[in-house]
């Protein structure tokens, strides 16, 4: 059969036969590949010229004058706390040769020749190194590692040298120092009676910490409590971590270096996995810790007792989470005078049950991607897909919120509809535009309460400022014993006729520092 290439003018189809075609393609395709092959011979004729003009521009002349001195990225190598016995984070130095001609750095090594740390130039380990060049106006990588030995100290100790240049008869330093700190490692720990965790030294936590069914972890005041990528803490039992005004406890992931100089890793989620509350575990206390940079945060799985308190949460900060900082299902949960903060999605999640919120704030300035739900989601119940598990079957939620802020990125609340449910927010601010209701009752609508927090420069302080609209708003009638004093220690009642502040925060302030 013919095959048709084109249509003339006057409509007329012009064929060729099977054969014709192909010998037709073949001579197409033979004068293609000349011709491909012609501009690749060219261009790389091109490549290989313009190789030539650009080897011929480096200047391979190298100067011994000692006025040729180096320069650096930074005058200090801080690691800040290193545990013994687990080595640090990398740190990097650049080394900047400005002169126009090269130079030979004639020696580099560390001064003590016990240093606990150790380098390597632009990948290649060594304990010294002799000649090294760099070109004019070029750079090299210094890479610097520290391992410190463990001892029988509690207190952390300092430890230092410094890296020594020599260059055209030279010397050039930099100060490398380091903490160090002993540590009790527990990896993949079980806890299957009633445990207490001192405070004399921090824990790190490598896979999982877990609190079996019947058991009470207590955690004292000031411990640290470091958890290592991925790790987690799952409480089937008690988790009991009160700390006091003085002595915060913490949970946090195990960098304790900057990301950046100046930038904690503290800002960044995702450091460790976070705390799980399974469906069995009652009575939970969490006081005076602040809890930050985890992945899912503190999450509170469903109980069928809500007659029986599952958590309390009083003067504690849990911030920077990939997913919710708190995410409560079908549980009975009372937070007073607590700060949640900085989560892509909701930052407060809570589904069913029963739920108490006072002297709270709840704000969003999460920086690592477009925050994408409400400040604040609230859901009834959710039923499963496959219809297993109706809306019927489990109780719907009832909350207060009740002189708390929620106010950041994105909406304050989620669509939800509230009439005739057992939800409601008493003099709250709120970043919105609305009225009050029988759901929402003396609140604040869209005024913005100056918090101290400035985003862009990686700061996160939820203090508020003396000109702030939260002052004085609140009602004191909502006042109780568990939140009378806030996370610095201040009175939200210091005197009669003074009404409280909104918020986790009763004193506001002018600098940053919380003071």
């Amino acid at each position: 059969m013919g095959f048709i290439l084109n249509e003339t003018s006057d409509d007329e189809a012009a064929t060729i036969t099977a054969g014709a075609f192909h010998k037709a393609q073949y001579t197409v395709c033979r004068k293609r590949f000349i011709y491909m092959n012609v501009m690749r011979s060219i261009l790389l004729t091109l490549v290989a010229i313009f190789g030539l003009i650009a080897t011929s521009c480096i200047n391979d002349d190298f100067t011994d004058s000692p006025s040729a001195t180096l320069t650096f990225s930074t005058d200090t190598l801080n690691f800040g706390t290193v545990f013994t016995d687990l080595g640090s984070p990398t740190a990097r130095l650049l080394v900047y040769n400005r002169n126009k001609k090269g130079v030979k750095i004639s020696s580099i090594k560390f001064k003590d020749s016990d240093t606990p740390f150790t380098f390597n130039v632009d990948g290649v380990s060594g304990s010294s190194f002799r000649d090294v060049e760099i070109r004019g106006r070029d750079s090299i990588y210094i890479f610097v590692e520290c391992f410190v030995n463990a001892d029988n100290s509690f207190e952390p100790r300092k430890v230092s040298d410094r890296l020594e240049f020599v260059t055209n008869g030279v010397t050039q330093e930099i100060e490398v120092e380091a903490w160090a700190q002993n540590v009790i490692r527990l990896k993949g720990m079980k806890v299957d009676h009633d445990m207490h965790l001192a405070a004399e030294m921090p824990y790190v936590v490598f896979d999982s910490l877990t609190v079996d069914r019947g058991a009470t972890l207590t955690i004292s005041p000031g411990a640290r409590i470091l958890f290592h990528d991925g790790a987690t803490m799952i409480v089937n039992g008690t988790l009991n971590a009160v700390g006091t005004v003085d002595r915060i406890i913490d949970f946090r992931g195990d960098r304790v270096d900057d990301v950046l100089p100046g930038i904690s890793y503290d800002v960044m989620s995702g450091q460790w996995g976070g705390i799980r509350l399974g469906s069995e575990s009652y009575n939970n206390r969490i006081e005076y810790v602040d809890m930050r940079s985890s992945s899912e945060g503190l999450r509170i799985d469903s109980c069928g007792d809500l007659t029986r308190q599952k958590l309390t949460l009083v003067n504690s900060w849990l911030h920077n989470s990939s997913t919710s900082v708190l995410d409560s299902r079908y549980a009975k949960v009372d937070a007073y005078g607590c700060c949640f903060s900085e989560s892509p999605f909701a930052v407060v999640s809570l589904t069913g049950g029963e739920h108490n919120f006072v002297q709270c704030t709840i704000a969003n300035n999460y920086l690592f991607s477009a925050v994408t739900e409400p400040n604040l989601s609230l859901y009834h119940c959710m039923g499963s897909d496959d219809g297993s598990v109706s809306t019927g079957d489990i109780p719907y939620m009832k909350a207060n919120f009740e002189n708390c802020i929620v106010w950041g990125l994105g909406a304050p609340l989620n669509r939800v509809d509230l009439t005739g449910s057992d939800v409601y927010l008493r003099n709250v601010l709120l970043k919105a535009d609305g009225n009050d209701d029988d759901h929402f009752v003396d609140c604040i609508w869209n005024e913005d309460p100056l918090f101290l927090t400035v985003r862009n420069d990686y700061y996160f302080n939820y203090h508020i400022q003396p000109d702030s609209p939260a002052i004085g708003r609140g009602n004191p009638d909502y006042i109780i014993p568990a939140c009378l004093y806030d996370m610095d220690g201040y009175d939200r009642l210091p005197s009669s006729g003074i009404l409280p502040t909104l918020g986790a925060y009763a004193n506001p302030v002018q600098t940053g520092n919380g003071d």
